[in-house]
């Protein structure tokens, strides 16, 4: 079993897909290095990771027009889908800790996009609202859809968003029963 590591030198996407680029020019990617050693081509975890990384620079353009950062953006969509939700509802959803999710809602809430208040049924949680501008901006920001961009037919976006899905919940489900 593969595993990625954190700690890995830093380089730019670009050079990572320029890098990938030449070491696929023989059309041959699954190419070893030795017998038995895979290259970091190889690795489904280091695509989805690089794929993450080319997704947010596309997304940059759009959100940069919003003011707003990828994570920013996800809360504001998953409140629009959602709205009230508390705080570890949300970041359950958004796969973030409360203390990593704290920090974008202040923020969000300094812009004027959603509001923070202690629920009146249970003082220990804290439930998130847009507010009229938030659901405004999430308006303004669904023209985003990287599906052309990505080269895939619509219903081939939609299989490899169906399967990605799938793979992220078996690995969930597959650490939760260790």
């Amino acid at each position: 079993m593969s595993v990625c590591r954190k700690g890995a030198p830093r380089m730019s996407l670009q050079d990572g897909l320029k890098a990938n680029s030449r070491d696929n020019s023989k059309g041959n990617h699954k190419e070893k290095t030795a017998a038995g050693e895979r290259r970091l081509a190889d690795f489904l975890c280091f695509a989805i990771y690089s794929a993450n990384l080319a997704y947010g620079r596309a997304y940059k353009p759009g959100l940069d027009e919003l003011g707003l950062t990828y994570p920013q953006w996800i809360a504001i969509v998953a409140l629009w889908e959602r709205d009230g939700q508390t705080v570890s509802e949300l970041g359950a959803k958004m796969f973030l800790e409360s203390n990593t999710l704290t920090p974008i809602l202040k923020k969000l809430e300094a812009m004027g996009y959603l509001r923070r208040q202690r629920d009146p049924a249970d003082e220990r949680q804290v439930r998130v609202s847009l507010t009229d501008a938030g659901r405004r901006l999430r308006e303004k920001g669904m023209h985003m859809n990287l599906v052309k961009s990505s080269g895939l037919k619509p219903d081939e976006f939609a299989r490899l968003q169906e399967s990605v899905v799938a793979l992220r919940d078996n690995l969930i489900k597959a650490m939760a029963e260790e």
